[in-house]
Parts: structure tokens; sequence; C-alpha cells
């Protein structure tokens, strides 16, 4: 049986360490807690174990769990898969925060719907924005390139009901030093740029300590949690 409070434990042990090899505080590392596929159960047993940030890939199971966990009142749903046109609406009206964001209509979308959201509901905030960074210029990722990052930043910056809050990245398998390197100067100049920028999305459980050593300030994780996709 799967013991969720452990596995997060082990996790936040992993971060504490990493942060003290290089020179960090841990309460500048968020887990982000990966639930694609899991049920509700185990992301009630994540939430008595102290967690509140869950990462969602597939919207409609992802809306699902939104609405059947409502009662948890201070959960905050990141959405951090690929973004089609037709799921910006779904994504403005039900989460807090999206990982993915990759082209300029995706964004005017997001804005859009965002508008429409809060109209309806003046509780919600600007919707907090990552920008995906395909940094390892892998042909089967998605993100902007590194060229192309400036426009998108500025356009997001200027969007009403969006926040520009940083990058995302997955590098690929066994990355060199060098690409998270390449991260964290994109990063800080971002972050240079615009006073909204505190967030750089990156690391999974197989190189969470070279992403804190690169400034990560967000690591997503799920295997490593939940167990193995069934």
């Amino acid at each position: 049986m799967i013991n969720i409070k452990n596995n997060i434990a082990d996790i936040e042990q992993q971060i504490s360490l990493a942060c003290q090899q290089n020179a960090r505080k841990s309460e500048e590392v968020c887990l982000l807690a990966v639930s694609k596929t899991k049920p509700n159960s185990l992301i009630e047993q994540a939430y008595q174990a102290g967690q509140r940030h869950f990462g969602e890939n597939y919207l409609q199971e992802a809306v699902e769990k939104i609405q059947a966990l409502k009662h948890l009142n201070d959960l905050c749903w990141h959405f951090i898969g690929p973004i089609q046109s037709n799921k910006t609406k779904l994504i403005a009206e039900n989460f807090t925060w999206v990982h993915s964001v990759e082209r300029l209509k995706i964004a005017e979308r997001l804005n859009n719907h965002r508008q429409q959201a809060i109209a309806a509901n003046k509780d919600l905030k600007p919707l907090n924005v990552c920008l995906q960074l395909n940094i390892s210029e892998e042909i089967s990722k998605s993100g902007v390139s590194a060229s192309e990052l400036d426009e998108l930043a500025n356009f997001v910056n200027q969007c009403e009901y969006l926040t520009l809050r940083g990058l995302m990245a997955i590098p690929e398998k066994n990355a060199p030093k060098s690409t998270y390197m390449q991260m964290q100067r994109l990063f800080n100049q971002l972050k240079a740029q615009y006073p909204s920028v505190d967030t750089l999305s990156l690391g999974m459980s197989n190189d969470l300590a070279q992403a804190i050593a690169a400034g990560s300030t967000m690591v997503r994780i799920g295997t490593a949690i939940f167990g193995a996709r069934g």
C-alpha cells in the first residue's frame, strides 16, 4: 500500500538536502504534486499530509477532480499539460496556475476567458502564468524557443487578467549541467525585467537536485509521491 505521507516527507527531505548543498532555504522551493491519473482518495491523503499544490495534465479529468474536491477549499490547482485552443475556457475557469503557455494565441484566449470568469466570480484573481520553454530544443516537446521568449513574456505581461510568474521547462533526459544553467540565466533575465516574475518550474523526480542547484522554485513530482501510473 502506498504511504503518501511518508513519500511526501521523503521528497521534502530531498528538497531540503539539495537546498543545503546550494546555500538555499528549503522554503524557497514549492513541491507541486503531479496527480494526473490518480484517484481523489490519494489526493485527499496528500492533503491530509499537508500538501496543497497539485498539478494536472488532462483537462477533463482535472475539472472533475476540482469539482469533487471543492470541500478542500485551500487546494491550489496547476495546469501543466499541453494547451489547445478549445481548452482555454475551462483552464481559465478552474485553475489558479498554468505552466504551459507557449503561444500568443493561447495567452490571449486565456486572458479573455479569465476576464469572463472573474466577471462571474469576483473572488477569482488573474491567472498565474509560467511560459513553457523548450530548453533542449526537442521536436517531441512543446515550448517556446529562447529566441521567442521576449515577445511572449511581453505579451503576457500586458494581459490584464494574466500574471506573468516565470518559466517552466522539461529538459531532455540526462541533460547536461549547461542546460540547467541556461534556464537559470533566462529566468534571472526575466526576473530583472518583470517585477511579478518569481517562479522557475523546473525539476521532476529524476533531476530534482540539478534543478534546485539551478535556482528552481517549484519541482513537479508525481511517481515518487503517488506511485507508478496504473
